[in-house]
């Protein structure tokens, strides 16, 4: 099982207004139960509550690979994908410059026909810390299960030499 995925601005805004309101809505409550003397413990349990909000809601939304299918979830839904509908996978720059791993969908409702595993900042540098190398994990986990599936990955020249300088993934076998 691989766990990828990337969340679209609107649910990004929509997780965020939803936790800043279980802070603010827990926050009240605790400073209209208690008095203005507990402010600080209403603002700190607002605040864990409304992390806690947003753990549950960012940890649910995304996609996971199996060997049996792709399913794409978000907290109130989840839908899976076969995999004889993927045709192929990619690794380009998408338009916001930033570098994205797609796999390329027949049929279905997807826009564009594509489902967007991962999208990272470009690659300039060796490894620098969790986020590099949880990325770097996340890439070599989701090209494993492409070849055992065995679907085509097209990885731009650029981003290949940059991954195999800097992170020493090797490109793909053709």
């Amino acid at each position: 099982m691989v766990r990828a995925g990337v969340v679209p601005n609107r649910r990004v805004a929509l997780y965020a207004a939803l936790g800043l309101a279980v802070t603010l809505g827990v926050g009240t409550a605790i400073v209209l139960g208690f008095g203005l003397n507990r402010v600080f413990t209403g603002l700190l349990a607002g605040a864990v509550a409304g992390i806690a909000v947003l753990v549950g809601l960012f940890g649910r939304d995304g996609v996971v690979l199996t060997d049996g299918a792709i399913y794409r979830r978000t907290p109130w839904s989840e839908t899976s994908i076969d995999w004889n509908r993927v045709v192929a996978g990619r690794f380009t720059l998408d338009e916001r410059a930033r570098w994205s791993l797609a796999l390329d969908l027949s049929g279905g409702d997807e826009p564009h026909g594509e489902l967007v595993l991962l999208s990272i900042p470009p690659v300039i540098r060796p490894v620098a810390g969790a986020y590099d190398l949880r990325k770097r994990e996340q890439v070599n986990e989701i090209r494993e299960m492409l070849r055992r599936k065995r679907i085509p990955v097209t990885v731009l020249p650029d981003i290949a030499g940059a991954l195999s300088a800097h992170w020493q993934i090797a490109p793909p076998a053709r």
